[in-house]
């Protein structure tokens, strides 16, 4: 979609859309993610993030080949010069998981700062991916199965040693599929609200769109349903019970019958 182009369909369904796309746009989807999050974060503001995006790659140095000069420039670009990094405090906030934040304020969570990371490099031309951590998640730049460099975009950027990695190294785990990042960041928004009442309406969203995902974990309608209940819409959450509890029956009828029984007794609130 072009700067002047009017966005006249809503960021769910854009979102829907470019999650089902041959090769999925990794910044495309998050700054997708901050258009549902907040209105402001949709049209000009998208817009802006990736002409920002296209910035930080020129100012990357032409004719860097090796992992190691990759890793050196976005260090010296991204970290030292522009400041992208992370703080503990950043886990408290909504916006370091919404990409337009992120290159606002150059703060956010490990995944998000992982984004900026390979989506500049990746137009600068560098062999770049993502790489999920249990608990954290860092960047490779080079050859997952050779030569390669792996950076933790949290601490501005700078190499991790392979003794510092989980498990003692990456090889245990590969690069990490667009669509699995932007699940992943969903997942870190959902655990943000899930602890407070008022976030109720951010995870439902956040809910939502990790659903229109082609693939997701099947319980997530089953967490749809208990937090509609929860917000007071028992019609909906019991329809949800029961067509959570239609997809297992087959092969788990002792769950299933559970669920239309929680189904039914949404339904009794409304007596």
């Amino acid at each position: 979609m072009t700067p002047d182009q009017p966005r006249t369909e809503p960021p769910a369904d854009r979102f829907a859309a470019a999650a089902r796309d041959e090769r999925p746009d990794l910044a495309d989807l998050c700054l997708l993610i901050g258009a549902r999050a907040d209105p402001a974060l949709d049209g000009t503001a998208a817009d802006l993030a990736q002409i920002e995006l296209d910035r930080l790659a020129g100012l990357l140095p032409a004719g860097t080949h090796t992992p190691h000069g990759w890793a050196q420039a976005l260090h010296r670009v991204l970290g030292r010069g522009h400041g992208f990094h992370g703080t503990p405090a950043d886990y408290r906030r909504l916006e370091s998981s919404l990409l337009q934040e992120v290159l606002r304020r150059r703060r956010g969570l490990p995944i998000l700062l992982s984004v900026v990371w390979i989506e500049v490099a990746r137009r600068a031309g560098a062999p770049v991916y993502g790489i999920a951590l249990p608990g954290h998640f860092v960047v490779g730049i080079g050859d997952p199965d050779g030569e390669h460099v792996v950076v933790n975009p949290f601490d501005f950027g700078r190499p991790l040693a392979a003794d510092a990695l989980a498990g003692g190294g990456t090889d245990a785990y590969g690069p990490a599929d667009p669509l699995d990042i932007v699940q992943r960041i969903l997942g870190n928004i959902r655990v943000w609200a899930a602890p407070r009442p008022e976030r109720r309406t951010v995870q439902l969203w956040a809910l939502d769109l990790t659903l229109l995902l082609p693939r997701h974990p099947a319980k997530l309608r089953y967490e749809r349903a208990k937090l509609l209940v929860t917000m007071g819409d028992f019609l909906g959450g019991a329809a949800e019970l029961d067509a959570y509890a239609e997809v297992i029956g087959a092969f788990d009828p002792e769950t299933a019958e559970s669920l239309h029984h929680q189904a039914r007794a949404a339904r009794a609130h409304l007596n």
